[in-house]
């Protein structure tokens, strides 16, 4: 699923658009005891609650594709009989109104999340009747081409709230606010079929984690059986190695500069497309080759490549980048770089030592005190 298609799905999550036909749940506790268990009609909800559910649901389909919304896609086994997606087909046609089912879904994630602690298990049954659009992607509010059938789960610690004050508006009086137990915003959740092309997809699932470098392996084993993508911390963990093993002793400022570049160039002309760029194992070699890294050294390349993420694997550009910063560190030095000004850096070799060259231009500070480019005095005033 890409931005707008989440958007899209996002964009239902409000009062005068809502078809949620139902709203299940169960609270479960450190023990992994079930407490208590809700099903009802979410219209049914006073509306002040309905909107918290929003802010919920909302938010297992925010954060950035890629990173916290991961497309997956189901392996084999789970379309056998007792598979995952097809107990999850079962599940969603049941309408949430199959206590047997639910009673197997709840059990499921009990026994794969890994949560020590509180947590409540939300699962909501929405269909969508998919407005048709003109060539020039205007909606048509009456031409309805097809429906859109599916589950979201949204899975959410459960804590106390602060102890504290809190003030009375009968009495005009500051007392005691007796603790109270908080359903937080969700740690991961899943949109089930996905929504791709603005159409049910059967094949795959949205995965939602709060935490972009670390996934729920047992939960996405037992619960939805999908081919798991390396985490973005894990890209970025791996494409370092990678070049590090790649170049060994000839690994220099230059040509890590230069993969800097490329790689904030690659996302930079992109950006205006839907799909994030994604690197396999040919790309990743082409983006080395042109930042300088010498044929020879690229020979055993795509072993280490398949050692270190495995033959299919891809790396998200944004994950392996920096696109906020440019960092060189010494033991004793730190230089922050604007990462689009690495043109203002160099090597360079001054009375035989090598060194790093930083361009200066009118303006200097030195721990907050402007000082003159030219001379190091220090400026009186410093509007210039």
């Amino acid at each position: 699923m890409i931005k707008k298609e989440i958007n899209e799905i996002k964009g239902l999550y409000k009062l005068e658009e809502c078809s949620i036909a139902r709203i299940c749940g169960c609270y479960v506790d450190g023990e992994k005891n079930k407490i208590t268990k809700i099903n009802q009609r979410f219209l049914n909800l006073p509306e002040e609650e309905q909107h918290k559910y929003f802010e919920i649901f909302k938010k297992t389909l925010s954060g950035t594709t890629g990173k916290n919304l991961i497309n997956m896609q189901f392996t084999t086994d789970s379309y056998m009989d007792e598979g995952a997606r097809t107990f999850l087909y079962k599940l969603r046609d049941s309408g949430l109104e199959d206590d047997k089912l639910l009673e197997q879904f709840y059990d499921k994630v009990i026994s794969s999340y890994s949560y020590i602690g509180n947590y409540i298990i939300l699962l909501i049954h929405q269909v969508y009747d998919i407005p048709g659009k003109t060539k020039d992607n205007i909606e048509m509010e009456d031409a309805s081409d097809e429906v859109y059938d599916y589950l979201l789960c949204s899975i959410c610690h459960v804590s106390l709230s602060k102890p504290g004050l809190s003030y009375n508006e009968n009495d005009n009086m500051f007392h005691n606010q007796e603790q109270s137990h908080m359903v937080d915003l969700p740690d991961i959740g899943f949109l089930f079929p996905a929504f791709n092309n603005r159409q049910e997809d059967g094949d795959k699932v949205l995965y939602y984690s709060k935490d972009a470098n670390m996934f729920e392996y047992q939960f996405l084993s037992s619960v939805l059986d999908c081919e798991v993508p390396l985490t973005a911390g894990n890209q970025k963990e791996i494409f370092q190695t990678l070049v590090t093993e790649t170049l060994g002793e000839d690994c220099d400022y230059e040509i890590i500069k230069n993969i800097h570049d490329n790689l904030n160039e690659m996302i930079q002309e992109k950006k205006s497309e839907p799909e994030p760029v994604i690197l396999d194992k040919t790309e990743v070699k082409e983006l080395l080759e042109k930042s300088g890294v010498e044929e020879e050294k690229l020979n055993d390349f795509e072993e280490h490549f398949e050692m270190q993420a495995g033959e299919n694997a891809t790396f998200m550009a944004e994950n392996i980048a920096e696109t906020r910063k440019f960092e060189v560190k010494t033991p004793d030095v730190v230089v922050k770089i604007n990462p689009d000004r690495t043109d203002l850096v160099d090597t360079m070799i001054i009375e035989g030592k090598k060194c790093l060259v930083i361009q200066i231009d009118e303006h200097i500070e030195v721990n907050g005190i402007t000082v003159n480019p030219e001379t190091g005095e220090v400026y009186e005033n410093t509007e210039y």
